[in-house]
């Protein structure tokens, strides 16, 4: 292959090993949605101590989620077509220092009305990060490596979710909720400096653009490819799509898998937002300390983390339709159980452990959904296809404020019981995507190719 004048860059990667340099860059792309998934969760956890140096109530601070969902839907469709036209770096990158500056605003906030506008505004960033990650991580590593390359980008969502509860616990009782803000907006601004300097473009996406090739070149060189100075590069099997337009979505080829990951994102993000939203708030009503009530989103996130490491690992053995069905019908399992329990501080060890078995199974559905969607999409609209995926599922998000707000007025039975609604859901149309990843007996073994 190399000793041809036109290299397949796609076959290229895909038969070669997976190397430290292309790990280091899925952890560089990592890092970015930790801070996503930190920024993002930040307002669960300080919504408690708000309320109390406000003077308001729970139902006022709906307005400033939903409006901050409504931002990272408009993100996430945008992000991921601009991703596809100018570039998965430069979108990536754009939408982090977005999100960072908008989040260090939020610390300087005096109202809801200033919290709703600046909470919209970093949805852009929030939601726009997540399909370029998704797509530029995808895009670093052999197709046998994929789905567990995404699931470790993205599994860093629930991992800054973590954080943010962690982080909450530890500075809300001492520096408040402002300091919170602040904390958690200088992050990303001084990572994405770093970023800047050491993250390349994805290679396949040089690939399509001849002024490029000179740092596709190089970049392939440092990857342990001796590339001629006059080599010319294509993608010959993933160009059945030749033009970036959401309309590619839903031909003949792509219409089912289309519909059905939109409906698996919408019902699984509704449940996850239903969750990272309330909870702490749940548990402050309930009895818990402010400090407790932080951990409580640490433990709904932290055994996403788990979850969809070892999903990750059981897909690239079993493929994902056996994997994620599984993994969802534990969540829905998890959330009866709640709905069942008596949710107080003399139970607080088992709240907590219920909590993680629920909450780690959710966000490792929707986590590992993200290595599916890479995989349904040929390159040319991946960035465009995870992001209308997820753009459609953040309307889950939009409504998520309103809809567990409503379920909490009635206690914490109705609220579980939601989860496990929503999950159900979920679950059927995961059921009925086409396009799943395939088992390792399934996959066709690489090629061996002159190196």
């Amino acid at each position: 292959m190399i000793g041809n004048q036109t290299i397949d860059v796609g076959q290229l990667l895909d038969d070669s090993r997976w190397s430290g340099y292309q790990k280091m860059l899925v952890a560089a792309t990592a890092m970015t949605i930790i801070l996503d998934g930190l920024d993002n969760q930040l307002l669960g956890a300080a919504v408690p101590s708000m309320m109390r140096e406000w003077g308001l109530l729970r139902p006022a601070f709906v307005p400033v989620q939903t409006a901050g969902m409504l931002g990272m839907m408009i993100g996430g469709a945008i992000g991921g077509v601009l991703g596809d036209r100018l570039g998965r770096r430069a979108a990536l990158l754009g939408s982090v220092v977005a999100f960072g500056g908008l989040t260090v605003l939020v610390s300087m906030s005096g109202g809801i009305a200033m919290l709703t506008l600046l909470r919209f505004l970093a949805g852009f960033g929030l939601g726009g990060a997540m399909p370029n990650a998704a797509a530029l991580s995808s895009e670093y590593v052999p197709i046998r490596q994929r789905p567990f390359a995404v699931t470790l980008t993205i599994v860093c969502i629930p991992l800054g979710g973590s954080l943010a509860g962690l982080i909450g616990g530890n500075l809300l009782p001492t520096v408040g909720w402002r300091g919170l803000f602040l904390v958690g907006g200088i992050l990303p601004l001084a990572i994405a400096a770093v970023l800047l300097k050491v993250l390349p473009e994805s290679p396949r996406f040089l690939a399509r653009t001849p002024q490029r090739w000179p740092q596709l070149r190089a970049l392939l060189r440092r990857l342990g490819h001796q590339v001629p100075n006059d080599a010319q590069f294509a993608e010959r099997g993933e160009q059945a799509v030749a033009r970036v337009s959401a309309s590619e979505l839903v031909t003949p080829e792509l219409r089912r898998d289309t519909i059905a990951l939109c409906a698996s994102y919408f019902f699984c993000l509704l449940t996850v937002y239903i969750g990272t939203n309330w909870v702490p708030t749940l548990l402050a009503d309930a009895g818990f300390a402010v400090g407790t009530a932080s951990y409580g989103l640490t433990a709904f996130n932290f055994g996403g983390v788990v979850g969809a490491i070892l999903g990750a690992i059981v897909i690239m053995r079993l493929g994902s339709r056996l994997t994620m069905l599984v993994m969802a019908a534990g969540a829905i399992a998890g959330a009866v159980v709640l709905a069942t329990m008596s949710i107080g501080p003399q139970s607080a060890f088992l709240v907590l452990a219920m909590l993680a078995w629920t909450g780690g199974l959710i966000n490792a559905v929707q986590t590992t959904m993200y290595a599916l969607a890479a995989h349904v999409y040929p390159t040319a609209v991946r960035a465009t296809g995870v992001g209308t995926a997820v753009a459609f599922g953040r309307i889950g998000g939009v409504l998520s404020p309103s809809v567990g707000s409503w379920a909490l007025e009635s206690g914490s039975s109705r609220y579980f019981g939601l989860m496990a609604a929503t999950m159900t859901l979920a679950l059927a149309a995961l059921a009925s995507i086409r396009r799943h990843v395939p088992g390792a007996a399934a996959r066709p073994q690489p090629q061996t190719t002159a190196r």
